[in-house]
Formats: structure tokens, C-alpha cells, sequence
């Protein structure tokens, strides 16, 4: 066949990532200017914006007042991993998982902290286990977002509100753009280089007083590394909640993450996010429904992310090429992509099935998804004249 001729508009931000993500529209470094940078950020100046980015947090969010809000190490993975070493081990664990980053707790849980008592529920790429099967009489872990896969818990519902275990929640591609159930979640964890579009290497933490009151009550049998350290002679380390970190923060990320948090006010907060985010998803969803080659990897549209959006190749020519051409054809669109400057970093996650991934997040505007989607139909048309034959 012949190639589609080349769209003549390029995205003017063809920052497709899913982390990090593309910065809010209108950034420029000049707008870090006067980061806290060569400083300490013990500091009274240092410890104010650190709990600036706190409070403005607990605001943009409406987090409970009885909700501890702390910045750690380590992205939303330190976070995260923080979580699971520090409060785990007092009840069984149910652990759900259909992509990467579920996998990866569920290994953690059961290979490195050799827990005894654990379920793992899982499902393959493009579908969610069976919330109906979690047991909230034992912790339960999971992510609100399957950033790998494109496919989200609906919302808050299925959580139990009378449970005796702890809810330990993965919202890193989630926070500021779906609607948290913050009373039902105990432990809830990201990163600002999601959607707030900041810096990576650090993570937040969001703990309910049912989690502290675990933090208080229990030990765990193996030790903690200093980073992982919420408590302090058996009570929670309150000056970690009030930007007093557990190691050296950079300050000049510091700075970036209150620009994000500042520009979120400006548009309405969480609920303005959450309409920019919608807004991408539906030019994707309008695109994917007249496709005839492309679908989403997650076919039930009340568990699809609006963010990582997730994309399958429905084209039946790609059954009959090689084994090693279908493999690659991800990366191979990705590829081309990049090459003309309309789309970086889009192809699907390493683990998972071949595809494209774009960001969709409240950071990316509209007019350069629709600038996009000429540009992925002329990939394709392109890879197909090309041809699989050296697959």
C-alpha cells in the first residue's frame, strides 16, 4: 500500500510521556528563579516551602485535616516501598495486580518480605481483578491507576468502610486527575512528576490515623532502613509532615512542585485537573472510535484510564507478519514518531503487550492530542507500507 502523505502540523509539545511528564503549559526555568538552591533546607526559609508544598497540597486535594501529608525519597516507588516495609506484617495481605507496578508490590510483598499469609488477585493487561473477591479484613494493596496498562479501579465504591485492615494505595497517575475516595484510602502514595507535570526523586505520602495508629502499635520483625523511618521512640515522626524531610530534598524540585501546585490553583485545583484530563482523553476516545487499526488495550470503558492512555493494534494485516515484527511494532511506531518530532516516548511499557502509551494528563493540551492523531494514522499507513518481512 502507499503511505499516507505527511500531516503538514506538528504538536507544539509533542511531550507524550507517561512520566515525567510533559511540565504545565507555560513553563519556563526562569520560573525557578528564586528556588532555595545553596541553602539549608533546615532553614526556616527551606522548611516553609517545603510545607508550602503541603499545604497547598492538603488544599488542592481536600485531604482530611486528620490526614498526615509528608514529602519522602525516592519518587512514588520510595513512597510506596516505605508503606509496605513499615506498616505490613500485622494481618494478611491482599495484593491486587494487572500490570507492572502491581506485580512489582506483589513480589516485594511475597519474595522480599517472605509474608506468610498473602493473596495476590490478578489479571492480565487490559482488566482488573475481581474487586468483589478483596477481603478487607486483611491490608490490602493496590494502584488506583495501572500506569502500564491503562486501566484504573472506577472509583472508591468497592472499599469497604467498615475495614479492619489497611487500605495501601499506588495513585501516582491518578492524584489530580480521578477522584480519590481520601476517607477510604489509608495509605496513599505519588510523585510530582506525574500529573503536576514537576520533578522526579521525590514522593508523597498521605497517611489516615488508622495508619498511624499502626505505625504506633506495630513493629516489624525485619529493619528499617533510615529512609523508610516514620516513627521515632514508638510515635509517628510528626516533623516529617511538616517539610522537615527524612534526608536532603532538592530544593530547586522543591520549587518546581509549588509552580505546578500554583498553576493548579489557577485552574479550578483537582477539579479543574480533572476537566483538562477528561477533555484530552475524549479527543483520544473519539480518534480510537473511528480507528481501523488502533483500540484500547482496556475494553471496559468504567476502568480506563484517562491518563496513561493505553493502545492496542486491531489491524488484522498484523496477524499474518512475523512473530518478531508484532513484538516490536510498538517500538517501531514509537519510533518513527520521534523521528519526525510529533510524538516522544510513547511507546507501551516494556512488559507490556505491544502498543502505544500516551499521556493524557492535565499538563497536555488539547490542541496538540488532536495535532497528534494525523500523525499516528500516517505512522501506521507507513509501517504497513514498509511491510513485516524482516520481522
Amino acid at each position: 500500500m502507499n503511505a499516507k502523505r505527511k500531516p503538514d502540523v506538528r504538536p507544539a509539545n509533542p511531550r507524550f510521556s507517561s512520566g515525567p511528564c510533559a511540565k504545565r503549559p507555560g513553563w519556563s526555568v526562569s520560573g525557578l528563579d528564586s528556588a532555595f538552591v545553596g541553602r539549608s533546607h533546615r532553614h526556616k526559609d527551606g522548611k516553609a516551602r517545603l510545607k508550602e508544598v503541603i499545604e497547598r497540597t492538603r488544599a488542592q486535594l481536600s485531604i482530611p485535616d486528620g490526614h498526615l501529608i509528608g514529602i519522602v525519597p525516592g519518587s512514588d516507588t520510595g513512597a510506596m516501598e516505605m508503606a509496605l516495609w513499615s506498616l505490613l506484617g500485622a494481618r494478611g495481605v491482599d495484593v491486587l495486580s494487572w500490570e507492572n507496578f502491581g506485580d512489582t508490590w506483589a513480589k516485594d510483598i511475597r519474595d522480599h518480605l517472605k509474608l506468610d499469609d498473602v493473596r495476590v488477585l490478578d489479571a492480565p493487561y487490559g482488566e482488573l481483578p475481581d474487586l468483589s473477591a478483596v477481603d478487607f479484613g486483611r491490608d490490602v494493596v493496590f494502584t488506583w491507576n495501572g500506569t502500564t496498562s491503562g486501566v484504573c479501579v472506577p472509583d472508591g465504591d468497592w472499599i469497604a468502610a467498615d475495614r479492619d485492615g489497611l487500605t495501601l494505595c499506588d495513585a501516582t497517575s491518578a492524584v489530580f486527575a480521578m477522584d480519590l475516595a481520601w476517607d477510604k484510602l489509608d495509605v496513599t502514595t505519588w510523585s510530582w512528576q506525574k500529573v503536576m507535570g514537576g520533578e522526579g526523586a521525590h514522593g508523597m505520602i498521605v497517611l489516615s490515623p488508622g495508619a498511624v495508629e499502626r505505625l504506633e502499635s506495630y513493629t516489624p520483625p525485619w529493619p528499617l532502613p533510615k529512609v523508610f523511618r516514620l516513627t521515632q521512640g514508638g510515635k509517628i515522626n510528626a516533623e516529617v509532615f511538616e517539610g522537615i524531610t527524612i534526608n536532603t530534598p532538592s530544593m530547586l524540585c522543591v520549587e518546581d512542585a509549588l509552580d505546578s501546585l500554583k498553576w493548579v490553583e489557577s485552574i479550578g485545583g483537582a477539579k479543574g485537573m480533572m476537566a483538562r484530563t477528561d477533555a484530552n482523553y475524549a479527543v483520544l476516545e473519539a480518534w480510537v472510535e473511528g480507528s481501523d487499526w488502533a483500540g484500547f488495550l482496556a475494553r471496559d470503558p468504567a476502568s480506563r484510564s484517562h491518563t496513561s492512555v493505553c493502545l492496542r493494534i486491531t489491524d488484522p494485516w498484523l496477524d499474518g507478519q512475523p512473530d518478531g515484527f508484532k513484538a516490536g511494532v510498538g517500538k517501531r511506531l514509537a519510533a518513527l514518531l520521534d523521528g519526525e518530532g510529533a510524538a516522544y516516548d510513547i511507546a507501551s511499557y516494556r512488559s507490556a503487550p505491544s502498543g502505544l502509551r500516551i499521556w493524557a494528563g492535565a499538563t497536555v493540551e488539547v490542541a496538540d492530542l488532536e495535532a497528534l492523531l494525523p500523525w499516528l494514522d500516517w505512522a501506521w499507513a507507513a509501517l504497513k507500507a514498509e511491510g513485516g518481512n524482516d520481522g
